[in-house]
């Protein structure tokens, strides 16, 4: 039987200049390898490129005429050389370059020799293709006959399932009819209301559409940062884009939260960015039938609406207005502040500069989870999966010719899915006709602080259901230490098997520190580590049992334990970094002018899209039935 498969005209093969030297007469001339047997992973199947006798049609490629570009842009300014000869032997394409004398290619010559630029890329057509084999439903192809017409040097190594520079791809497909054997079928169960013909080419397509889209995304996410190997791998792999995601941030590391936030940007300059009133915004909002306000806010209505497309387009929605990842980074700029002196020698009128925070920063700083060292990532897009280890490998020991026996690593993924925190703050009728960047700084405050009280408590008691966040206290798997059935006053033993249930699984490292409430403090000021000792659990400056510890109101007081109703505190200690606070891209404000009509003022509800996970459940301990009184 025979099958249609539909390809790109136009493909590119990625290649490393592994070992590239100069010919011995013409140091302008490089050789390299560009093509192998490599099996590559695409939306369509495997391809494997042929190298037998008369698979490679090198007609055009070995006649001298070639062009080498950069970064396959076909155009006379990006030629930097030609190709000279070819070669093909033992499963491998080699070709001899010669680089012009251009300034370009002179450049490019020069970082090559460099060891700056090493990567190479083929575009070749794909002329025959033979079905290999199949395995687990994903087909073999080997290309039987295939044109090389141009090579080029590449800062990122091509897609190989995409292309890169390849303007006219999406319209230039191909279609291969392929032989295939038939292979035995059980015999079919009749076709019954209850059992509907199965529409084979449907299924195929739609899944040939999956793939194609989870290809392009993962390209498309590789390219964004630089990664295109990374996206090559997961590509091949089979990997989803919500674990590539993650596998991303877990690369960027500490630069994770800067470089998202420039993809979620809606391309702000400076300027702009810090003219952007929220204020203004909100005034115009209010009172939807002012002219004269809309006119005053049509910059932040633009600004707003570009935001709100650009989430439709991550499959987003907004509620409200929103505001962009461009103007949340963004400092207000300096504002002034009359400093205290002598009245009567004009001290009073003597201004000090004040530095003013930017709106992320502002709801990190409000977080006292983030105080302690809590790693926050801001401006995601789409949901997250971050890898992550959950077993080491190990050695063994045998006699000499026993064979090892095995243990390898172990990993699982820590998901991130889009949950909303929303609060609101009011404002009053006065408060909304003040103008000035100090009172636009006021309301970001405001607003920054209202979400920051939020997502702090979740991260500590948001309890995983009702689609709260999972904060620590409802973490499984995080060590516990019980004061009693009924709960029991907190002592110093309480407080070492807090240490000791995150040291015995190896995870006492990073940003230890206690956090509990101040009735808890209280007390523990007032408890001595031993009687008579005159000894105090919690220590002058602010530490127990040699590790930091801090107070926080967000800790709960009102827990309960047996009989203890509504009566318990919380005690946690752990190493704060573990604990990941994942914020999407922007906020949302809905102004609702009705809830305060009476008396002219205006209640703002802000939405911040979020999640809260423990990285490590074994870095966290906590006591949920301290009693104080």
């Amino acid at each position: 039987m025979t099958k249609t498969l539909e390809i790109e005209g136009r493909r590119y093969r990625s290649g490393t200049i592994t070992a590239a030297r100069a010919d011995a007469e013409d140091d302008r001339v490089l050789e390299l390898s560009f093509s192998s047997e490599e099996p590559v992973r695409c939306w369509w199947g495997t391809e494997i490129l042929g190298h037998a006798a008369g698979e490679v049609d090198t007609s055009f490629i070995g006649s001298g005429r070639a062009p080498l570009l950069l970064d396959h842009q076909r155009s006379v300014e990006k030629q930097i050389g030609v190709v000279q000869k070819v070669e093909i032997a033992k499963g491998r394409g080699t070709a001899w370059v010669r680089f012009g004398k251009s300034v370009l290619a002179t450049e490019i010559l020069g970082r090559i020799n460099d060891g700056e630029l090493s990567n190479i890329s083929v575009g070749y057509d794909i002329q025959k293709l033979r079905l290999e084999g199949e395995e687990d439903g994903h087909e073999t192809y080997r290309a039987t006959l295939w044109k090389p017409f141009e090579m080029s040097v590449v800062s990122i190594p091509a897609d190989t399932t995409i292309g890169i520079g390849r303007s006219d791809a999406p319209a230039c497909l191909k279609k291969f009819t392929i032989e295939t054997r038939e292979k035995e079928k059980p015999m079919p169960n009749p076709i019954t209301p209850e059992n509907p013909p199965v529409d084979e080419a449907a299924i195929r397509a739609a899944a040939m559409k999956a793939e194609r889209e989870r290809s392009a995304e993962i390209a498309k996410i590789g390219g964004t940062f630089n990664m295109r190997d990374k996206a090559d791998q997961a590509i091949a792999a089979g990997q989803t884009v919500e674990q590539f995601r993650g596998a991303i941030l877990d690369a960027l590391g500490d630069t994770a939260g800067e470089r998202m936030s420039a993809v979620n940007k809606v391309g702000l300059t400076e300027k702009e960015a810090r003219s952007f009133s929220m204020l203004r915004m909100i005034r115009a909002k209010a009172d939807p039938g002012n002219m004269k306000l809309r006119e005053a806010a049509a910059f932040e209505f633009e600004v707003c609406e570009a935001a709100s497309e650009k989430r439709e387009r991550m499959g987003q929605t907004t509620r409200g207005f929103a505001v962009p990842a461009d103007v949340l980074v963004q400092p207000m700029g300096a504002s002034r502040a009359l400093s205290y002196g002598t009245a009567t020698a004009g001290g009073n009128l003597v201004a000090t500069e004040l530095d003013s925070m930017n709106f992320i920063d502002i709801l990190r700083n409000s977080m006292k989870v983030r105080e302690l060292g809590a790693t926050i990532l801001t401006d995601l897009v789409g949901d997250l999966d971050i890898p992550r280890q959950t077993a080491a490998s190990t050695i063994s020991w045998g006699a000499e010719a026993a064979d090892a026996s095995s243990s390898d690593s172990a990993f699982d993924q820590l998901p991130f899915r889009l949950k909303t925190a929303s609060a609101f703050t009011e404002m009053t009728r006065k408060l909304l006709n003040q103008t000035g960047p100090d009172m636009e700084a006021f309301v970001r405050r405001d607003l920054a602080t209202a979400i920051a009280l939020g997502v702090d408590y979740a991260a500590l008691h948001g309890s995983g259901a009702s689609n709260q966040p999972r904060g620590i206290a409802a973490t499984s798997g995080i060590g516990a230490v019980v004061g009693g059935t009924n709960g029991a006053a907190p002592d110093w033993a309480d407080i070492v098997d807090l240490e000791s249930a995150v040291a015995v699984d190896n995870a006492d490292v990073g940003n230890l520190a206690y956090l509990t409430n101040a009735k808890v403090r209280g007390k523990l000021k007032q408890t001595e580590k031993a009687t008579g000792t005159a000894q105090y659990i919690w220590g002058e400056k602010g530490q127990m049992n040699s590790n930091r510890a801090e107070v926080s109101n967000q800790v709960s007081s009102t827990l309960t334990k047996g009989t203890a109703s509504g009566v318990c505190s919380a005690i946690f200690y752990g190493n704060w970094a573990d604990l990941i606070i994942a914020f999407w891209s922007g906020i949302d404000i809905l102004v609702d002018p009705y809830a305060l009509g009476k008396s002219g003022g205006l209640r703002v509800v802000v939405h911040q899209d979020c999640d809260v996970a423990a990285r490590h459940p074994q870095s966290f301990s906590a006591m949920l039935d301290a009693l104080t009184a």
